[in-house]
């Protein structure tokens, strides 16, 4: 009998379920004021100013982990993101890290030389 799946396994399948089909279809803003909706920001902020780097970064945080498919690609910016990737890689978590590096080859790190 085989066993059920894990916790980490159901992560990464709802975090795959909700990504757009291509990286180029994200093509939220890159600046001013975003507002989120509560079913994304139920807690805290909910208006995020993209031109400030600490706001930006929580704004992104929040949209990555709880956005649904419409909201990945309303709100997240395919310029920003790469630009951001290499830190916000490390502030998520690794099964929604693993999802997104997995599907977009631009955000894959780079591989290692091996001496």
């Amino acid at each position: 009998m085989a066993s059920p799946p894990n916790l980490s396994e159901l992560r990464r399948a709802k975090f795959a379920r909700r990504l757009p089909v291509e990286f180029a279809m994200l093509a939220g803003p890159a600046h001013g004021t975003v507002s989120l909706p509560v079913h994304l920001a139920w807690s805290g902020l909910t208006e995020f100013d993209l031109d400030q780097p600490r706001l930006r970064m929580s704004c992104y945080r929040i949209v990555l982990a709880e956005g649904l498919h419409d909201d990945l690609v309303r709100y997240l910016n395919q310029d920003l993101l790469l630009t951001m990737w290499p830190t916000l890689r490390t502030l998520i978590s690794r099964d929604l890290r693993d999802v997104w590096e997995g599907a977009f080859a631009e955000l894959a790190p780079p591989a290692q030389a091996v001496a």
